[in-house]
């Protein structure tokens, strides 16, 4: 019997229902306009509601192809399971339906990295991955996921999970798409936090893993993801990618009108 990991936050950060939920990430993904599609090795996106971020992340995703596996990197925020936890189910289910997830990689990828292990804890209550699935599920209907939550932030062992990743990527010798799911600056004015905000989005478009740790501490940018951004941008410069782009920066004003205390939100697509 499939194990299936049902959706925890549909209906608070994104619509509850299939019908609603494909016309809302269809809205976002027509207001892009038309833009080029281009492959990809790595992105960057939010993953607060949609009603916040939403236009941020189908700004991204919009230009870029996915393939049939895309791997989710995103932050522990519940301190739940371990700190690489990688998601043991069969299936991750969304209102539009299930996505699959790709148990060979994720075995692989564990038999490769003994700190990665394949437990449910840490995906039971996580919404951070959970929101991105339905954008990719509208892109690309043979789309297969390996969730991974990192939930430690000590950089040796942020880098040699990156190495393990890149390897495993290399071996299955299959396109892949490394999404990293992360919200920018927390609380702060949208000035400050755009002033903290260009120091690490600097250090992810140039694929600097230690350096984007070494600012985000140094700074005191309150970036929730930092951790599977370190991961995820050492895999990516073993892999031969080159740089990365802005295409997005907003924050949670621009829908309250309050600039005062915002939560900004980045997209970056990595080639």
């Amino acid at each position: 019997m499939a194990t299936v990991r049902p959706p925890v936050v549909a209906g608070k950060f994104y619509p509850l229902h299939d019908t609603e939920l494909r016309a809302e990430v269809t809205r976002l993904f027509d207001a892009v306009g038309d833009v080029r599609r281009e492959p990809a090795r790595g992105v960057l996106v939010p993953h607060a509601g949609y009603v916040y971020s939403g236009r941020c992340a189908a700004e991204t995703l919009a230009r870029v192809d996915i393939p049939s596996r895309v791997i989710l990197l995103g932050p522990n925020h519940t301190g739940r399971g371990s700190a690489f936890s990688l998601a043991p189910h069969d299936l991750w289910r969304t209102p539009i339906g299930n996505a699959r997830v790709d148990h060979a990689f994720l075995m692989a990828l564990e038999a490769r990295c003994p700190r990665a292990k394949r437990e449910p804890d840490a995906h039971r209550f996580e919404h951070a991955l959970e929101v991105e699935v339905p954008w990719l599920q509208v892109r690309n209907d043979a789309l297969r996921i390996a969730p991974i939550t990192v939930g430690t932030h000590v950089l040796s062992a942020l880098l040699e999970v990156g190495a393990a990743l890149a390897e495993t990527i290399l071996e299955s010798a299959e396109p892949s798409l490394v999404l990293v799911s992360s919200d920018m600056t927390h609380y702060e004015s949208a000035s400050i936090a755009r002033e903290k905000d260009a120091a690490a989005l600097e250090r992810i478009c140039a694929l600097d893993a230690p350096g984007l740790q070494e600012v985000v501490t140094s700074r005191g940018i309150t970036m929730c993801g930092v951790a599977p951004a370190v991961v995820a941008l050492a895999a990516l410069s073993r892999l031969g990618a080159r740089s990365g782009d802005v295409v997005c920066y907003t924050h949670s004003g621009e829908v309250t009108g309050d600039d005062r205390e915002v939560v900004a939100y980045a997209g970056v697509v990595i080639h």
